[in-house]
């Protein structure tokens, strides 16, 4: 398990690396769901999303051997996007793996950051891609297996408790577990009164699967959302997730998508799927949890273009 104290000392390293993104109440959301709704925007961080945190942190702890020989990483996106930059500004050369399923903008992206990116059929060819480049001496930077990694997500935690008013409930998407781990971990340690919510999407639901069999296991991955697209969890954030997070809701997709609109209509924010899917996910709390319910939503990341979302014909 990682604690608060780990947060604390990934959060000190990457202090002038990242952005402490915006914590705000939102009113068109507070009055789309009738009760008071506070959005932390990741999609404002670094490379788009919270990914650049745990990126960083990583790439901070290298050795000059390793730095030399360079990271690989996996990723439906946002990380291989993440990876890129912070290793570019960082002068580390970046290998990153993706499925030829990736949305074209992140593979340009990532391209354009300076990464050697390589595509592969599907999500678990490039997870096994991934493993053979590791093997032949690049040092692997782990979406979600690594408690670096996930200690630099779970800054943004720390900054959520800090900076948002009253909580109940805090929503967070799941795709490996990474964030809503260190974010659990990070509420559970500073705001213990506040119930946390996963939330993943139909055809990406790795981590409802891992708990109903009582451990990670394979999944096929089928959804158009490859941020979300994870084919199995860690042990760790299996782990994390099972003793820290309250219910992990799973939406279809299509209501992922359609949330990437209201999103831009009442929160006035372009989001990607990932996030999107907040929305529909906020709705079934509020009818267990009731009209006292003051929620948080941590925007995830926002490299999805107009393109991406408006082809999606459910």
């Amino acid at each position: 398990m990682i604690g608060v104290e780990e947060l604390e000392a990934a959060a000190a390293q990457i202090t002038g690396h990242v952005v402490r993104t915006p914590t705000l109440p939102s009113p068109g959301l507070g009055a789309l769901f009738g009760v008071p709704v506070t959005v932390k925007l990741e999609l404002l961080q670094r490379s788009g999303s919270f990914k650049a945190r745990g990126a960083v942190s990583k790439l901070l702890t290298l050795t000059d051997e390793q730095r030399a020989a360079g990271v690989v990483a996996v990723s439906g996106g946002n990380h291989g996007i993440a990876v890129a930059e912070m290793s570019a500004a960082l002068g580390v050369r970046a290998t990153v793996v993706m499925p030829q399923a990736a949305p074209a903008r992140s593979v340009a992206k990532a391209r354009a950051a300076g990464a050697d990116v390589r595509l592969a059929p599907t999500m678990a060819e490039a997870f096994a891609l991934m493993e053979r480049l590791e093997a032949e001496g690049l040092t692997l930077l782990h979406p979600f297996a690594d408690p670096v990694v996930i200690a630099g997500q779970g800054t943004v935690g720390l900054e959520l408790a800090a900076d948002a008013g009253e909580l109940t409930d805090v929503l967070v998407s799941i795709g490996g577990g990474g964030l809503i781990a260190g974010v659990a971990a990070a509420l559970r340690a500073l705001r213990p009164g506040v119930r946390v919510w996963g939330v993943e999407t139909t055809g990406a639901d790795a981590m409802s699967q891992a708990l109903a069999h009582g451990g990670p296991v394979q999944v096929d991955v089928d959804s158009r959302i490859t941020t979300l697209g994870a084919p199995t969890v860690s042990p760790l954030t299996y782990t994390m997730v099972r003793d820290l997070v309250d219910e992990v809701l799973v939406v279809p997709e299509a209501e992922a998508f359609a949330g990437v609109r209201e999103l831009a209509e009442h929160a006035k924010v372009w989001a990607e799927p990932a996030a999107g899917c907040l929305l529909p996910a906020a709705r079934r709390v509020l009818a267990k949890t009731g009209d006292q319910t003051q929620l948080g939503l941590v925007i995830c990341g926002g490299n999805a273009s107009v393109d991406d979302v408006t082809a999606y014909t459910g």
